[in-house]
């Protein structure tokens, strides 16, 4: 199979000199314990690791590559898909190797929990905002680990202490004999040297890269079209398909009427498997007009009559009766006024900017699949028991990915490209269209939660409720994952965990599992994209409830956690919170502590008499602990609201007669760009432990927004997204005044 070569990657070395990042590698093994995830030391299996991905000499760790050229390599255990996590991790590495961002090469590491398993999430894969948690110490000690060992070499050729040695941009000084060898030079012996063991990092006050706003590697090719995704890959003898699964979940190909396709000029070839048909062609266009024209036939199964409706009314149901696993319990619910108010999500697309896609080609003796992928050894794993084949014939180029936001952590679309590449001799790219995309996602679950809460005389809570419904990601994706109890720990994240001083809670769930065939999915923001909308929206009624400003009310709430409390003051700051506004214009906050981070957003907004919202402003200010890249952290605070507040204001998979009825942008739109305000972001310093980034903005979008509308219109929303009839028909004729409670209901206890 060398002789179909990706002609992005055609051989590491020229691809590599070409300034890409797709490079194929082979399965190194499944994983082992925990406790062995992102090692910066030797391992078993590095020596292969070290010898399949090209002419390293010196190879301290699973990590770091210097060549015979002199190039330095970051083999990368995470993939990019925007949140840059390239150019971080190499700041990271950097850093304590004493080289110059200039000077290092990312590539793509090849499928192994055992070498590239993130520490969090135990096991090769790339979400959760857990990247750079997982490896800020571990890629800075790979860094420290060959550093020592090249300076090693160094002085023990001149003959001198290595701790008179210094190194500047890769370049080993001894002051004292004006003496200096690149690393190149040292390379050889160093990878002869033992394992240093434990290294001594660099102290904060000596970094000279992490903390500065950097530059991202990847910006370049990008602006000028040159990176190349999954969507970009050829290969030789290729051709090109696209594909129609059954519309409804769980359904299945009965018949085709391949005739008019077959007449399409270009078409190839028409290949069926149990519940999808692909029309090949020599290039998209004419797969598309092929797939077009077929006259497909479906068993529409069990799911034929589906609607949203439906579901609505059986998470309600269970919502009521079902059982509920407990997820935190810190005392009986005292007397006194209860107040009590219910909160419902819809489901929601991924819609990335690239649709689904992968390009595979399967023998007799191996198979070759080049995609962008957040799980590659699942990928990898998956194509072995697809094909038969031994788990070491399976080959995965690895590709940029054109977002992910959690639809690349499933392999539906490589495995469906695997099984119609079985069908064909030659390499066969698969391409969903945009309804494809949508209509099959895997989508975010819906969410209904009653949520309630005992108050003082001052309306401030003394207990906190929470029973929320939902479908779990986590019991498909990994059931071992789920907590003893069977509790999905997502499910109740940012709920049970509040940053605010209440004496007593309770937070359960139930588990509501969905119709056979309808799968949900991990979505940007995860759990606390959920309960931080219904959180920070029901405590926002509390604050309207005691007449309180939103903001003191927090503040209160906030006196024993200073570093959620600075976040919020310095957003107040920074928005100019409590000064005057125009009518119809409000102001809102929530408060979070989402994947690690300390987190407050603030969003003004202005809404019309027919209930159009414009948004006029925002702010988000974070204590992610120590800011490796800042600029990076501002970009991605920035892209997560936007795509936060765009699924507030517009999203929702709804389904009629057993299928997803969005397909594109027209029926699930994004935010556009005459409507995205200006958004401010303000990092506070801090010198703790990392937190996440790329999911916390999205995860604070929806409450801060809705808090707003409700300072605009005194119209309390409590479901998504946010429909202008709503707001026109139930809006109050004045607005910026604080309200009382918005039909919440009331008991005494």
């Amino acid at each position: 199979m060398s002789g179909h070569r990706n002609d992005v990657a055609a051989g590491r070395r020229a691809f590599l000199k070409a300034g890409g990042l797709a490079v194929a590698f082979s399965w190194l093994g499944p994983a082992r314990s925990a406790m062995a995830l992102v090692d910066p030391h030797r391992q078993a299996g590095d020596a292969r690791a070290a010898a399949d991905d090209g002419d390293s000499v010196f190879a301290p760790n699973a990590f770091v590559r210097i060549d015979a050229d002199g190039a330095i390599r970051l083999v990368m255990p995470m993939v990019e898909m925007g949140q840059s996590i390239y150019t971080g991790s190499c700041m990271l590495l950097a850093e304590e190797l004493d080289v110059g961002l200039d000077q290092i090469r990312v590539e793509h590491a090849p499928p192994s929990d055992a070498l590239y398993g993130m520490k969090i999430l135990k096991a090769q894969i790339t979400g959760g905002s857990t990247s750079t948690r997982s490896t800020f110490t571990e890629l800075r000690q790979a860094g420290a680990v060959a550093r020592t060992l090249l300076v090693a070499a160094a002085a023990a050729r001149w003959k001198v202490p290595s701790d008179s040695c210094t190194v500047e941009r890769g370049v080993i000084h001894h002051r004292a004999s004006g003496r200096r060898l690149r690393y190149a030079q040292v390379a050889v012996a160093a990878g002869k040297l033992p394992d240093p063991g434990d290294v001594k990092l660099k102290d904060a006050s000596a970094f000279r890269l992490i903390g500065k706003p950097m530059a991202r590697l990847d910006a370049h090719d990008k602006v000028r079209g040159a990176t190349r995704f999954g969507i970009d890959v050829g290969v030789p003898g290729m051709r090109v398909a696209t594909v129609k699964a059954c519309p409804t979940f769980g359904g299945r190909l009965t018949h085709v009427d391949e005739r008019a396709a077959r007449a399409v000029p270009g078409v190839i070839d028409i290949l069926h498997i149990d519940n999808a048909v692909a029309v090949v062609a020599v290039h998209f266009w004419a797969a598309k007009r092929g797939l077009d024209a077929l006259d497909i036939e479906w068993d529409h199964g069990v799911n034929a009559a589906l609607t949203t409706q439906d579901l609505r009314g059986a998470l309600a149901a269970s919502q009521a009766k079902g059982r509920a696993i407990v997820g935190r319990d810190t005392g009986s619910r005292p007397g006194g006024d209860r107040v009590e108010a219910t909160y419902r999500l819809p489901m929601l697309a991924h819609a990335t900017m690239e649709p689904l896609n992968a390009t595979v080609h399967v023998t007799s003796s191996g198979c070759e699949i080049w995609a962008g992928t957040q799980v590659p050894t699942r990928v990898v794993a998956n194509a072995a028991k697809i094909t038969g084949l031994p788990i070491e014939r399976i080959t995965l180029h690895a590709q940029y990915l054109g977002g992910g936001f959690g639809r690349r952590l499933e392999t539906d679309y490589v495995d469906q490209a695997v099984a119609f590449a079985r069908l064909v001799a030659y390499p066969l790219k698969i391409v969903w269209t945009r309804e494809e995309d949508i209509r099959h996602d895997i989508v975010r679950p819906m969410y209904h939660d009653v949520v309630s809460a005992v108050v003082d005389k001052q309306g401030y809570p003394v207990w906190f409720g929470d029973r929320i419904c939902s479908a779990t990601v986590l019991g498909r994706w990994r059931p071992g994952g789920m907590r003893k109890n069977g509790l999905d720990g997502d499910a109740i994240e940012c709920a049970a965990d509040l940053p605010y001083a209440i004496p007593h809670m309770k937070v359960e769930w139930v588990r509501h599992d969905m119709p056979v065939g309808l799968l949900v999915g991990w979505w940007r923001g995860v759990g606390a994209l959920h309960n931080l909308f219904v959180v920070e929206s029901f405590f926002d009624e509390l604050a309207y409830r005691a007449k309180a400003d939103p903001v003191a009310w927090r503040r209160a709430m906030l006196h024993d956690n200073p570093r959620t409390l600075a976040v919020l003051e310095r957003a107040a700051a920074k928005m100019g919170w409590g000064g005057p506004l125009p009518a119809h214009v409000g102001r809102g906050v929530a408060v979070g502590e989402p994947f690690g981070s300390k987190v407050c957003a603030m969003v003004e907004v202005e809404v019309d008499v027919q209930g159009d919202v414009r948004l006029r402003r925002a702010v988000i200010a974070v204590d992610c602990g120590i800011a490796v890249n800042p600029g990076s952290i501002e970009a991605q605070l920035q892209g997560g609201l936007l795509f936060g507040l765009s699924a507030a204001l517009f999203n929702e998979i709804t389904i009629e007669q057993g299928a997803i009825q969005q397909g594109n942008f027209n029926d699930y739109r994004m935010m556009r760009m005459n409507e995205t305000p200006q958004v401010d972001v303000v990092i506070v310093d801090s010198a703790e432990a990392p937190g996440g980034i790329g999911e916390v903005g999205t995860a604070i979008a929806a409450p801060a927004l809705c808090n707003a509308i409700h300072a605009a219109t005194g119209v309390r929303l409590r479901e998504l997204p946010i429909r202008r009839e709503t707001l026109a028909l139930n809006r109050r004729p004045f607005a910026n005044e604080h309200r009382t409670g918005d039909n919440l209901r009331e008991h005494t206890a």
